[in-house]
């Protein structure tokens, strides 16, 4: 991509070079931020990952983020590779989102009541999700997290179907509802946490939890409890342990095998939503491209089949980084939602205008050029990373769904499911990690997690993410278990 001419610099806005590299005088520095918030917030963060605690070291506390670059609480500047957990597809704060943000708020901050925008939201999600000139999308509700879609959604399947079991796979992360955190992947995977206390045993055992990508493990269930299941939900393509991409086929079995008990496919698009395509994961599956390049391991282009869930879950881009998810699918399940139907879900900020708008602005400009700017960021910087990791001598595997990517350490095979995932050698993320941090690059702060670029990623971004690298691949190559 070119700095000067490429959508990168299109979308990043003009920098303030003092503004983004003088230290906000009225902020403490970064471990001072930490010991006082940890005196007032259990563990002094309000999302365990962000706690640093599987790589070690303080937290850096961020004050502010424009384009690809977030800055931190002493004023030092990094390329951001988190983008908020993925909506910062456009770079942060670009300019037209913060208008339709500001727009908004002048205009009331919460109503409690039904705006025009809501339905605008809905029909472009509905709009957007389309292959082959079927919407799987029929109807939308509107909800404030990813945690609450999924709920939502598990909890219409079970309305819906009259069934209490669910079926989910180890390693993929739905929110942190009480029958979805058995072998979840992510925050639990980092802290070392099978399940979590306080979810009791009762609601635990309505919950199923079977390998990933192993289509007779699904079938032997259902060929045992069929009758009793409401539903499968999977993340379209997981991205809590790592970026495990299904395997070819994988998605349209499971609702093949779902709907021929009567049972509901859910499928868990919080994270791939609106960021690997204007369709999300579903889209790239339907759409007619060789899925031999959104799977690393596949031998060549492979006619995958058609398939409909019959509910999505959306979060991340669909609020634009605001606090705004989303549920979505079959108008017949979705009218089981009250008040049209029996099965309740309600929210003071359900539909916030503030949020819709961000997400309304951000959707509209997340266009074909954006997404191939993300593709083209994601590929230059998964397959340098890899390259410095290879000149290191450090074996690892590159995971790639569409512009989502993360790596293993400790082998050259591409993990399928939680297991081997878990079999890495995780001891050599920290020091990786950490080596980049002081190179000026912000990582997610766990090796269990997704990378993320942004279509703000120009040239300067990417060469000092490349300048980066031989010293962490070197911290890698040193890294000791236990060190």
């Amino acid at each position: 991509m070119s700095a000067e001419s490429g959508i990168g610099a299109a979308l990043s806005p003009e920098r303030d070079e003092t503004e983004a590299t003088t230290a906000v005088a009225s902020h403490a520095g970064n471990a001072e931020q930490f010991a006082r918030a940890q005196r007032s917030i259990p563990g002094g963060v309000n999302s365990p990952v962000r706690a640093f605690r599987s790589v070690g070291g303080t937290p850096r506390f961020l004050v502010s983020a424009r384009g690809p670059y977030v800055t931190d609480s002493e004023g030092t500047e990094y390329v951001d590779l988190v983008s908020s957990w993925g909506p910062a597809i456009l770079g942060h704060a670009h300019p037209e989102v913060v208008a339709a943000v500001q727009d908004a708020a002048s205009r009331g901050l919460s109503f409690g009541a039904t705006t025009p925008a809501e339905t605008d939201l809905a029909e472009l999600v509905h709009a957007r999700v389309v292959a082959g000139g079927v919407h799987p999308i029929e109807k939308v509700r509107l909800v404030s997290t990813g945690t609450e879609a999924t709920m939502t959604a598990i909890r219409l399947a079970r309305g819906f179907t009259g069934r209490d079991l669910l079926i989910k796979f180890a390693g993929h992360y739905h929110g942190h509802s009480d029958s979805l955190l058995a072998e979840a992947g992510s925050g639990l995977a980092t802290l070392a946490l099978p399940a979590s206390a306080g979810v009791p045993a009762a609601t635990a055992a309505l919950t199923i939890v079977l390998p990933y990508n192993d289509l007779d493990a699904v079938r032997k269930v259902f060929a045992e409890r069929g009758h009793d299941i409401a539903a499968i939900i999977v993340e379209a393509a997981p991205a809590n342990m790592g970026v495990v991409p299904p395997a070819p086929g994988y998605n349209a079995a499971l609702a093949d095998i779902a709907h021929a008990h009567g049972s509901l496919l859910i499928v868990d698009e919080v994270l791939t939503g609106f960021r690997v395509g204007a369709a999300g994961w579903w889209g790239l599956e339907n759409s007619g491209s060789p899925v031999a390049e959104l799977h690393l391991d596949a031998p060549g282009p492979v006619d995958v089949p058609a398939y409909l869930p019959d509910l999505v879950t959306f979060g991340k881009v669909v609020g634009g980084g605001m606090p705004l998810a989303a549920l979505g699918g079959r108008a017949d399940v979705m009218d089981a939602l009250a008040p049209l139907g029996p099965v309740y879900q309600a929210g003071t900020l359900s539909g916030n205008p503030v949020a819709v708008a961000a997400g309304l602005a951000t959707l509209r400009l997340a266009d074909a050029a954006v997404y191939a700017a993300l593709d083209a960021a994601a590929a230059t910087v998964s397959t340098a990373v890899s390259t410095a990791l290879d000149e290191a001598g450090v074996r690892h595997s590159v995971q790639r769904a569409g512009n989502l990517f993360s790596f293993t350490f400790g082998s050259s095979h591409a993990p399928r499911n939680y297991a081997e995932v878990q079999a890495q050698e995780g001891f050599r993320y920290g020091p990786f990690f950490h080596a980049m941090l002081d190179g000026g690059v912000s990582l997610p702060p766990s090796v269990y997690e997704a990378w993320f670029v942004s279509a703000a990623h120009d040239d300067t971004a990417i060469a000092r993410i490349l300048d980066a690298l031989p010293r962490a691949a070197a911290a890698a190559a040193a890294a000791r278990p236990g060190a």
